[in-house]
Parts: C-alpha cells; sequence; structure tokens
C-alpha cells in the first residue's frame, strides 16, 4: 500500500449542519463528561505530571518520520476523518500491514479501564472510511508498562463508539449554549488536570453550593455595616 497517497486529505472543513467530534474527545467523555466538556468546549487546559508525561510521549512519537520494519511501513501523526460519523483528528501511529492498517495509539500511564479503546476504534473506524479497507484490531502502547494492549474493534465496541460520538455531539452542542455537566466528585477528581478549574468538591454538592450562593450575595444592610 502507498501509505503517502492513502493518507492524502480527500475532505477538508466543516459539515454542514454537523458539530465535528474530535476523535480524543471520545476518551474524555468515556472517562468524565464534565471534563470533555471542559476541555472541548471550554477550552481548558491545565498541566499536571501525568500531562506533561502525556504531551512529552506523543511529541516523541509524532516527530519521527514515516520508516519502514520489512514489509511494514509506519505512518506517524496521521490526519483522520469521517465524513459519515462527523469525526476529526490524528492517529499517533499507523503500521500499514499486508493485512491492513493497524493504528496505534501512545498513553503514558497504564491501563485504567475501557476508555482509550473508543478512541481508537474511532481511529479505526476513519480509516476504514477514508481507505475503505477493513481495520479489525490496533493498540494502545503504555509507555509506564512499555507495552502494547490490543483491542479487538469487535461490533459490541463499535456500536458503543458510534453512540459516544452521537454523545459527545450533543454534549458539545448542549454545552456550548450554556451549561456543564454535572462534577462526579469521586475517585476520578484527585488526579485530574482540570480538578482547579473544575472545582468538583463545591459544584458537586448543590446543597453546600446553594450555601455559599446564599452568604455571597446577602442583601445589603446599611445599618449593620455601620455598626
Amino acid at each position: 500500500m502507498d501509505v503517502s497517497a492513502a493518507i492524502q486529505p480527500v475532505w477538508q472543513g466543516t459539515l454542514d449542519g454537523v458539530v465535528e467530534v474530535p476523535v480524543s474527545a471520545l476518551e474524555h467523555y468515556s472517562y468524565c463528561p464534565r471534563q470533555c466538556a471542559l476541555i472541548h468546549v471550554e477550552q481548558t487546559f491545565e498541566e499536571n505530571l501525568f500531562t506533561v508525561r502525556g504531551r512529552l510521549l506523543h511529541e516523541r512519537a509524532d516527530s519521527g518520520e514515516d520508516t519502514t520494519a520489512g514489509d511494514v511501513r509506519v505512518a506517524r501523526s496521521v490526519p483522520l476523518w469521517s465524513e459519515r460519523l462527523g469525526l476529526v483528528g490524528k492517529a499517533d501511529v499507523v503500521e500499514f500491514r499486508a493485512e491492513g492498517p493497524y493504528p496505534i495509539e501512545y498513553k503514558s500511564g497504564r491501563r485504567l479501564g475501557p476508555h482509550a479503546d473508543f478512541q481508537l476504534c474511532a481511529q479505526a473506524l476513519c480509516l476504514e472510511e477514508m481507505l475503505s479497507v477493513d481495520v479489525p484490531r490496533g493498540a494502545l502502547y503504555y509507555h509506564a508498562a512499555r507495552s502494547r494492549h490490543e483491542v479487538a474493534f469487535d461490533q459490541p465496541l463499535r456500536r458503543q463508539t458510534e453512540e459516544m460520538v452521537s454523545a459527545v455531539r450533543d454534549l458539545l452542542r448542549e454545552s456550548a449554549s450554556g451549561g456543564l455537566p454535572p462534577a462526579p466528585n469521586d475517585a476520578r477528581c484527585p488526579n485530574c488536570s482540570l480538578i482547579d478549574a473544575c472545582l468538583p468538591a463545591a459544584v458537586g454538592e448543590p446543597a453546600r453550593v446553594r450555601g455559599l450562593q446564599g452568604a455571597l450575595f446577602q442583601p445589603y444592610d446599611p445599618e449593620e455595616n455601620n455598626a
């Protein structure tokens, strides 16, 4: 397969009347819808140890040129899109093997649930539409474990991924017109880089928020002020 020809853009720009969904948003949404809205609607980003590690890892993955190892062509930072699903994004690496494309997404930490599987599956759906080939599997490379976790794109995962694309699009549309999803305020929050922007301990407790609002917006009493 001629990789350079295979990945030439054939569609660019926005889809009429359709909110484009970034491929990366699927992992964010699966982990926490509020995090997804903060990143992709509010454009909020704050660094912590985990995001720094991830950024450096992706810079290394994206910085290399396309290479060939045996009969496998390795393409890096591959642009992706799907007109059918309204998806846009890129793959860290795509190995073009004899049996077809094999997307690989780099992650800095260790595997914590299936959240990244949806992002990887979305990459496969884009590649299938772009190249008119089957993409049955791909892999997540976890730097902390120095190992790949292979993901099979079976029908349940494909269905869940397409449903999540629709859910993310609804979230982006609704959040853009005002309001964010509720904060979970659970075990996911302490390691999230957006904890200071999200304030889960405050907004995750409505009664506490109402109390703070009441204290902040008490009517002005000149007699009390002069006492």
